[in-house]
């Protein structure tokens, strides 16, 4: 059975041309969160309990539900409690805009496809710039081929996917490309303003590095292919400058310090 979540909330178009795309696969269950939650990133709720409805399915054969929580939160309560079929696997998506640099870590899409593999199940997070219903349908079908490649064990081991379909018609993608997150892709600063009676501050995003390296997920995208990320190496693994040399040196000042 396949789960599908998403940020953008229960009835996100997205997230039904993704499930009815993987319909043709397996049994599609929804769980979502009942409104938008973008940018929410790995967020769970720890401090209330959380509440589901039964939300209109607008697909035949899909069952839907709506929480009042995070895209984390729906993985988790999807994965550990409502339903007695498991769940093989987790689809995240698809998202209203690309998920690529720096807001791979603040995603709510991405968020929700972690919580997946972090139950050890292959999570996909699916994500394009959507302006009409045919790229909606490129990034729903592409998805339901990499799903189908991990059904047959074309795709094995541990999954976690962070995939972006350029915002171009099928005959103006050039294609797909292994890639890795680029870094610094924006700056998120503070503005502040006034009322008159008091400041106010506005979050603006401000453009990062203008010439991302051609083997990361922007230059992926700008260069019209589709870009898919395996996330599990890339969020998990450690940074190459970090090598055992500098963590005993670590170590050995650790054990200079004086004693308490």
């Amino acid at each position: 059975m396949i789960l599908v979540t998403n940020d953008d909330g229960i009835f996100a178009p997205g997230m039904w041309a993704l499930a009815r795309a993987l319909l043709e696969l397996d049994q599609v269950v929804i769980v979502a969160p009942d409104r938008e939650r973008s940018a929410i990133g790995t967020a769970m709720t720890l401090r209330r309990p959380l509440r589901m409805r039964q939300a209109h399915s607008i697909v035949d054969g899909i069952r839907a539900f709506a929480i009042d929580g995070t895209p984390g939160d729906s993985v988790i309560l999807a994965i550990s409690k409502l339903f007695e079929t498991q769940i093989d696997l987790v689809v995240s998506g698809i998202n209203e805009g690309f998920n690529t640099g720096d807001d791979i870590l603040i995603s709510g899409t991405v968020g929700a496809a972690l919580q997946g593999y972090l139950h050890g199940q292959p999570a996909l997070a699916v994500s394009t710039s959507i302006t009409d219903r045919g790229n909606l349908d490129i990034a729903a079908h592409l998805a339901k081929l990499v799903a189908q490649g991990i059904k047959c064990g074309e795709l094995s081991g541990e999954v976690f996917l962070n995939i972006n379909v350029p915002e171009k018609p099928l005959a103006e993608i050039h294609g797909v490309a292994l890639t890795r997150p680029a870094h610094k892709s924006h700056l998120d600063v503070a503005e502040e303003g006034s009322d008159g009676r008091q400041p106010y501050y506005w979050l603006r995003r401000r453009c990062g590095t203008t010439d991302p390296p051609k083997d990361t997920d922007i230059k992926a995208i700008d260069s019209g292919l589709i870009s898919i990320t395996p996330l599990h190496t890339t969020l998990f693994g450690c940074p190459a400058r970090m090598d055992d040399i500098f963590c005993q040196g670590l170590f050995t000042k650790l054990k200079a310090l004086p004693a308490h």
